[in-house]
């Protein structure tokens, strides 16, 4: 099984909202997923991002791929350099 860590867009029309998630990389962008490990907030100024840097760790040791946006917001939360 592909795992990769990925957003997952919620709230409202026009007001974008992601958590960042762990999936499966068959499964869609919305739908099913194994963990939650942090979010980013993009409608605030400055944007906020909160990840759970034990459990990112602990993911990309057993082989997660991340994807270009999640591997930039790892790189400013400081878990991946």
């Amino acid at each position: 099984m592909a795992v990769k860590i990925r957003l997952r867009r919620m709230g409202q029309k026009k007001a974008p909202f992601y958590r960042v998630i762990v999936a499966d990389s068959r499964a869609p962008r919305d739908g099913r997923f194994i963990e939650e490990i942090g979010y980013y907030d993009s409608t605030k100024d400055p944007s906020v991002i909160k990840i759970d840097e034990e459990k990112a760790k602990k993911w990309l040791s057993q082989g997660a791929k991340p994807t270009e946006t999640v591997a930039k917001l790892l790189k400013i939360a400081g878990v991946e350099k």
